[in-house]
């Protein structure tokens, strides 16, 4: 891979130091940050007087507390944290718990607090629901939907390709849950990479872990973890610039490009020797042309989608809402397409949920 700039003119942001999570606690152990108090009985806001009404309540009205749940397995482990497979006592139903460390940054704390509160009044059903939060110990868990045929990325291991049907059938379901984020919540997600897509066995995907994680995943100083989360940027976030809801955009592009090619999209070819270096793979994404769909294996509905979502140029990148109707979302919605067919043969994978 070859590049005209010099690296040294790429731009990155440096991680700042921590902030202790004690100066947020009350006396009595409550994780309480402006509205919101969270801890071991669960999570309020203080500017709710009432609870939600029964129509707008979560699918499953159960009370929760951590003394309800047993633990099955650890099923994921990251910069971010661990998950477990847990199963509550009494009505046996599984969950996957998600638990954060809370000794971290302010800037970061400030993004799970805004989590915590998308969490408590989500109604997407392409967004993973998380149940209930508490706090205790010096860390958040999470009690999460529970989705049982892991990630896109657990997947992609598996089938090494996804055909184009199944493509736009993905691709629709998680658009939907990003008009949700961004037009409904005015959140960008920030991380969107095949592992933060879930998949169950009725072909359902859903988002998970929008923001949080990658800003845990960069605090660390970790130099894989940070390619890692750097891999499906958009250029202009990697550049240090301005961005708004279409970075997410390009990302998606990049995951849906990498599951119908087999390979991540900047990765010349599957015998490719190497990977590109860290500051190789960023700089070719801010100064390289942006990747494309090979016109001669792909139709062009398909490879049109791609270049909607591709473009360095975010003021001509497409957004969700548009993306929706594209054609290459039209032309596959009149067919009965079973996502759920294609990941019911697969192994049912050891870790995910990252």
């Amino acid at each position: 891979m070859k590049f005209k700039k010099p690296l040294k003119e790429l731009k990155l942001s440096v991680p700042s130091q921590e902030t202790s999570v004690s100066n947020f606690l009350t006396a009595s152990g409550t994780f309480h940050d402006g509205d919101l108090l969270l801890n071991m009985k669960g999570l309020r806001l203080i500017s709710e007087e009432n609870d939600p009404p029964p129509s707008e309540s979560k699918e499953m009205d159960l009370q929760i507390s951590l003394e309800d749940l047993e633990t099955i397995k650890v099923i994921g482990k990251g910069s971010g944290g661990v998950v477990q497979l847990v199963r509550h006592k009494w009505v046996r139903k599984m969950f996957a718990l998600k638990v954060i460390q809370m000794n971290i940054q302010e800037d970061i704390r400030k993004q799970i607090v805004q989590e915590l509160k998308i969490n408590q009044a989500s109604q997407c059903s392409q967004v993973v629901v998380c149940y209930h939060s508490f706090y205790h110990n010096g860390a958040i868990s999470l009690v999460l939907e529970y989705m049982d045929r892991g990630s896109l990325a657990d997947v992609l291991r598996q089938v090494k390709t996804l055909l184009e049907p199944y493509l736009a059938v993905l691709c629709k379901q998680v658009l939907q849950g990003l008009v949700y984020l961004h037009h409904d919540r005015h959140v960008i997600h920030r991380d969107i990479k095949p592992s933060n897509l879930l998949v169950n066995q009725k072909g359902e995907v859903k988002i998970t872990d929008f923001g949080v994680s990658a800003m845990l995943a960069s605090s660390t100083g970790q130099r894989d973890t940070f390619v890692g989360t750097y891999n499906y940027m958009a250029p202009e976030r990697i550049s240090g610039g301005s961005y708004d809801y279409k970075s997410d955009i390009w990302s998606l592009g990049m995951v849906i490009l990498e599951c119908a090619i087999g390979r991540f999209p900047y990765i010349q070819s599957e015998d490719q020797q190497r990977w590109p270096s860290f500051y190789e793979l960023l700089e070719g994404i801010v100064a390289g042309p942006p990747p494309s769909a090979p016109p001669d294996q792909f139709s062009p509905e398909f490879c049109s989608f791609i270049s909607a979502c591709i473009q360095k140029d975010p003021s001509v990148r497409a957004s969700s809402l548009e993306l929706l109707s594209h054609p290459f979302i039209r032309k596959f919605e009149d067919k009965d397409i079973d996502l759920g067919i294609l990941v019911a043969g697969l192994e049912c994978p050891q870790n995910f949920q990252k």
